[in-house]
């Protein structure tokens, strides 16, 4: 069976054919920001995307019919347990009326049901940001009315606790594990038995990222927000040009690392800061699990860096031994969805 996938990024839109488990296409569809720039909202790329989505797969030799299932990223979709879902109309909806915002990877969902259409074939989106499998105590926030919600890398964490798992050689569903997604934002989650039964929301909670700022003191907060400033401006300030590049002007770790090594004294502050908070961030999601953990997993691009790693382990490797599966397999992990599908698996009812 072959699977077609599509990842909508910001600036690009990754495709890639899969061949049952094998991946036998992979291409990476660049977007200028001139060439987005005449479009007023992300829906509205949706056709752009596909012509080159098309033209990708002429220029490599493969025709819609040739594929048995389309997967599209899931985006912020609303609340929903994990697992396989069919693109159905009531998805299409919510793309185009999206209850959490706008973000390109809502387009996933949306040109996989238009590509799938027109070859008569199931399009299907797994585990979308949005994915929540929370208990009702660990939403309570401490304000009524502004509950915690679940937000967080769910496909890339799934994907990576299963690989986990059967490295220890169990099942997904018999293990306690602490994961820890750590790119451009973070997630860290308590996956108990098979199910994230909190995690702290990647969007405004927990350790600050390369540009976000986590959890911030609420007085310090509401002094921002009303320093002049208008919502719009403020939700950017703090959703994208806070964390690391607030404090060092950098979205690469990778130069946070050279800085602290040679010699700058902020950088390696702000280094130990995030791992400091990374760690405390472990700490709260063992207490969940009443210290009954079988590993902390960490994961995405920052887990390729040794250091990183390593620091976090001197804080936590004494609650359950560390496990690094660096980068992440976003597209191999939607196909892998789209597959058991196929097979006969669960699909969920959005």
């Amino acid at each position: 069976m072959q699977v077609l996938v599509i990842n909508p990024g910001a600036t690009s839109t990754k495709v890639s054919v899969f061949d049952e488990e094998n991946e036998v296409l992979k291409a990476n569809v660049a977007h200028s920001a001139e060439s987005l720039a005449g479009f007023s909202s992300i829906v509205e790329q949706a056709p752009y995307r596909r012509a080159l989505i098309e033209a990708a797969l002429k220029e490599n030799g493969y025709a819609l019919s040739g594929f048995d299932a389309v997967c599209g990223r899931g985006g912020l979709l609303r609340h929903i347990p994990s697992g396989t879902y069919r693109v159905t109309d009531k998805v299409i909806h919510d793309v185009y009326n999206p209850p959490f915002g706008q973000h390109a990877s809502n387009l996933g969902s949306l040109l996989a049901k238009e590509l799938a259409d027109e070859a008569g074939i199931p399009a299907f989106f797994v585990d979308p940001v949005s994915v929540d499998e929370m208990t009702d105590v660990a939403r309570v926030s401490g304000f009524c009315g502004m509950e915690r919600q679940s937000f967080f890398h769910a496909l890339n964490q799934k994907s990576t606790a299963r690989r986990a798992a059967s490295s220890l050689g169990k099942a997904y569903e018999e293990l306690n594990l602490i994961v820890v997604h750590m790119g451009g934002g973070v997630s860290v989650a308590a996956h108990e038995r098979g199910r994230v039964v909190d995690v702290y929301n990647v969007r405004d909670e927990g350790s600050f990222a390369m540009d976000r700022g986590g959890s911030l003191p609420t007085n310090a907060v509401i002094d921002f927000c009303f320093s002049g400033i208008g919502k719009a401006e403020a939700k950017t300030t703090l959703e994208s040009k806070s964390g690391v590049y607030s404090y060092l002007g950098t979205r690469d770790f990778k130069e946070v690392i050279a800085r602290a090594n040679a010699g700058d004294e902020r950088a390696k502050l702000i280094f130990d800061a995030m791992i400091y908070q990374h760690a405390k961030d472990i700490g709260a999601m063992a207490a969940v699990l009443k210290m009954d953990v079988d590993a902390i997993v960490l994961t995405g691009g920052i887990a390729y860096g040794e250091s990183v790693c390593k620091a976090i382990e001197s804080y936590v490797g004494k609650i359950a031994p560390v496990l690094v599966f660096a980068g992440e397999e976003e597209m191999r992990s939607l196909a892998l969805g789209a597959l058991r599908a196929l097979r006969g698996g669960p699909v969920g009812e959005y």
